[in-house]
Formats: C-alpha cells, sequence, structure tokens
C-alpha cells in the first residue's frame, strides 16, 4: 500500500532517544513529547506533540491518519511514557473509610496502593473506572462490571 507524503511535520529520534520534530516551515524542536487528548474515552484520537517547555508544536487529529513511521515512533514514545496498569481482582482492602491499603492483581502483576479518599476514584463512561493512589499513580477498572462478585463488593463500599 502507498502512502500519501506527509508535509505537515516530521519526526525522528536523536542519539539520546528524545523525539525531534521539524514543521513544514522548517522550524525545529527538540525534546518533543506525544500527550493524548482524550487518554481512556479516544486514546488514538487528538494527540498533542508538546516541546520541552510543555507548548503544543503539533497536533494530530487521528493516530491512525498518520505514515506508519510517524505512527510507530509516536506509539513506541506513548508506551514508554505510559504506565495505568489494569485492575483485574481486588484482593483486599485494609478498611472501608480512606485512607486504606489495596491489595489488587492488575495486568502487570500483584500490587499495593493506598486510596487517600473516595474522590480519587473518577467514574468514566461504560462502567469504567480512573483510581490515583497516594503517589499519583493512576490504576484503571476498564469495566466495573466486569469484575469478580468480591471485587464489586469490594469496590462498591468506596463508590
Amino acid at each position: 500500500m502507498n502512502e500519501a507524503p506527509f508535509q505537515a511535520f516530521q519526526l525522528q529520534r536523536d542519539a539520546h532517544g528524545q523525539l525531534g520534530l521539524t514543521t513544514a516551515d522548517g522550524t525545529h524542536h527538540t525534546g518533543v513529547v506525544p500527550v493524548r487528548a482524550f487518554p481512556i474515552e479516544a486514546p488514538n484520537e487528538g494527540l498533542s506533540l508538546v516541546d520541552g517547555d510543555g507548548r503544543e508544536v503539533a497536533w494530530v487529529e487521528a493516530l491512525d491518519k498518520l505514515p506508519t513511521p510517524l505512527r510507530e515512533l509516536i506509539t513506541e514514545e506513548l508506551r514508554s511514557r505510559e504506565f495505568t496498569p489494569v485492575i483485574r481482582r481486588i484482593v483486599s482492602v485494609s478498611t472501608f473509610s480512606t485512607p486504606s491499603i489495596w491489595q489488587v492483581e492488575t495486568d502487570r502483576g500483584v500490587t499495593s496502593f493506598v486510596l487517600k479518599g473516595e474522590e480519587d476514584i473518577r467514574r468514566l463512561n461504560d462502567g469504567a473506572l480512573w483510581i490515583a493512589d497516594s503517589h499519583g499513580i493512576q490504576f484503571i477498572v476498564r469495566n466495573r462490571r466486569a469484575l469478580d462478585r468480591r471485587s464489586r463488593r469490594l469496590l462498591e463500599r468506596f463508590l
């Protein structure tokens, strides 16, 4: 399949592993980082490429519309930066008041974290939950109704 030439910007990794972006007018930006606008609801739509000072230097409407080499570079960078374990099962909670220590099984293994308050659990669409621990690590429950019965019961105490 032949892809049409992409003219908006060029992206390459430098000798230090950082992304560099060159715009169509020739302006070069180093240390560029991709940031998803809607990481849960639409992870492949609306990505901002920001420079080292946090200023947006390019906007990507849809990741799948980019030429393969650009898409692969951005996807690789996102994977290295994003750490959002998916909770598959809640093993136990230390107490039903907060702060409480949660023991969970995730897609990355068994771990524990401290939930500071109920406000650190955000409801998303379709039964999904975003849970922030006391260190700012974000966990996700993709569908709380798909959890096992015990996990759902423990979780309901905090919702």
